[in-house]
């Protein structure tokens, strides 16, 4: 292997490590809030389309977005396990009956 010579990685001038950090964690905060919305449009998608419950879907859909929106302004992850919460429930009773 070729000698690199000496790490400069925390005495290079201009490395900001923090902000690599901060940009991270709301990379992964983002994608967990994406993922969960997709897990409820296709608890909606099951609902409708397998089960054949459309106005049963219909809440789900809406509450999927309702915990989208403030999870994507915010960063915050409370909203999407609230709205999962509610269309699993949804699906669940659906399937149920």
């Amino acid at each position: 292997m070729a000698d690199h010579g000496t790490v400069e990685y925390t005495t290079a001038t201009g490395n900001d490590y923090p902000a690599h950090e901060s940009a991270y964690e709301t990379f992964v905060k983002f994608t967990f809030v994406g993922i969960i919305h997709v897990i409820n449009l296709l608890f909606g998608l099951a609902v409708g389309g397998v089960m054949g419950h459309w106005f049963t879907a219909l809440p789900i859909f809406i509450i999927a977005v309702i915990g989208l929106v403030p999870g994507l302004l915010t960063g915050s992850k409370t909203s999407s396990y609230v709205a999962f919460v509610i269309c699993f429930l949804i699906f669940a009773f659906a399937g149920l009956s």
